[in-house]
């Protein structure tokens, strides 16, 4: 009798202590981790980007090592290295491999029976709206706890991979729309550059000319304005000389009237006409452009160092100089710490 009982203590010392790593485990202490050489209990491991998934390992009376991931057989040595440092409780496992996942983990939204047959923007239209929804009510609360603070970074995960699958999908609907697209404007694109080009090249060969005729008019602008300004000063002396005596002098106020017309007229001949080419509706003419010449940079920069657009750039440069290490005059290297 006393060796039947020692037995049967021997054997339920061998099997807690076949458990003993994981329970330990369980309270964060982890004992000894070997490749290939497993311990028996519960754990889950993820794929890349996947959600978790329950593992169970245990050992045969005959010492064969067994393993299951997601309720597929795989070998016990092989998924142990990825598995020791995620234990979990046999709770946990049996309500993972009911479909209830794990408690750390934000509920996977329902995804309708039918969506597998609709097109692919439907399908994902489906699987946003069940994810967002889900989301909405989550940022609704505060985070208070690492296993909140782990949901919204799964959920974050999720909806960023519907948006590069939803991107995926577009491209793949536009390419063929695309490919038409590309292959109007190679056809036409010849014939809209090449007459384009030959247009400007016209306009640039006519621009000596028209300049040259510009000056020779301002020339002549400038002559007429001198005869306008020497005439009214004839005007003006005959106006006096009309009205120098006690009566005007009818004969000296009708040359003076002459001379108002003539000037007049020098007057109008004074205004510069646009050198032009070609005729209505197909004209090139000459076109004065102002442009700013820089001849002091630091003023001009002073000047406009208040503008959004000259600080948003020189924002932009002093950026891109911290990150590259590099020391710039008036900057403070600042650690902004955001979410990635």
């Amino acid at each position: 009798m006393t060796d039947t009982f020692q037995s049967a203590g021997a054997v339920a010392a061998n099997v807690v202590d076949r458990w003993s790593w994981w329970l330990q485990a369980l309270k964060g202490k982890f004992g000894p981790i070997h490749d290939g050489e497993p311990n028996q209990g519960y754990y889950r491991v993820r794929r890349k980007d996947g959600p978790w998934e329950p593992v169970a390992i245990w050992q045969e009376e005959d010492g064969t090592w067994l393993a299951y991931r997601n309720g597929k057989e795989v070998r016990a040595d092989d998924i142990w290295t990825w598995v020791c440092r995620n234990p979990i409780s046999f709770e946990a496992y049996e309500k993972a491999m009911a479909g209830g996942g794990f408690d750390d983990e934000p509920k996977q939204a329902t995804i309708g029976d039918n969506s597998g047959d609709a097109d692919p923007f439907d399908a994902l239209r489906i699987e946003y709206e069940g994810e967002a929804e889900l989301a909405r009510e989550f940022l609704k609360a505060e985070v208070k706890s690492q296993a909140d603070a782990d949901k919204a970074g799964i959920w974050s995960k999720r909806l960023a991979d519907i948006s590069k699958r939803a991107d995926g999908e577009r491209e793949r609907e536009k390419a063929p729309h695309l490919q038409a697209s590309r292959a109007v404007d190679d056809k036409w694109r010849p014939l809209v550059g090449d007459a384009k080009d030959m247009a400007t090249s016209l306009k640039r060969h006519v621009e000596p000319f028209l300049i040259a005729q510009k000056r020779a008019e301002e020339a002549r602008a400038r002559a007429a304005a001198e005869e306008a300004a020497r005439l009214r000063r004839e005007v003006d002396a005959a106006a006096a000389a009309a009205h120098a005596g006690p009566q005007v002098d009818e004969k000296a106020e009708a040359e003076r009237a002459e001379l108002v017309r003539q000037a007049q007229e020098a007057e109008k001949a004074a205004e510069v006409q646009n050198a032009t080419a070609g005729r209505t509706g197909a004209r090139v003419a000459l076109r004065t452009d102002k442009r700013a010449k820089i001849v002091d940079f630091d003023a001009c920069l002073a000047a406009l160092k208040d503008r959004p657009e000259v600080i948003e750039l020189v924002q932009s440069l002093a950026n891109r100089a911290v990150k590259s290490g590099f020391a710039l005059a008036g900057v403070e290297v600042e650690l902004v710490e955001k979410v990635a």
